[in-house]
């Protein structure tokens, strides 16, 4: 029973690692999703980070504030989302096999 225990201590302490390392490279990655039919695009990186916002010049010679900050919100929000479902595939990759479906573990 002993080594048994040892190996799960073992395997515990290499999906740790693993996964800090993911949240590490998730800076790296980015998504970019857009409003508007392409008008406003956001970037995000894995970490949820909003990385960058791209306006199209036409949509700034309008004068529609009100609707250009909706399709700031609806881009950054997408992004966001498409962020945090790539981290959490990256995540389940880790740990798939380790941790039962459905066990919800702070951080993923």
């Amino acid at each position: 029973m002993k080594g048994g225990m040892q190996g799960m201590m073992k395997q515990i302490q290499k999906m740790q690692a693993e996964m800090e390392k993911v949240q590490s490279d998730l800076g790296n990655k980015t998504i970019t999703e857009e409003s508007g039919g392409g008008v406003v695009k956001a970037t995000v990186n894995g970490r949820k980070e909003l990385v960058s916002i791209q306006i199209d010049d036409e949509i700034l010679k309008s004068d529609d504030r009100e609707m250009l900050e909706d399709l700031v919100v609806a881009a950054v929000n997408k992004a966001l989302e498409s962020a945090g479902k790539m981290a959490e595939e990256e995540m389940q990759n880790v740990t798939r096999g380790l941790i039962p479906p459905g066990l919800n573990i702070p951080g993923m």
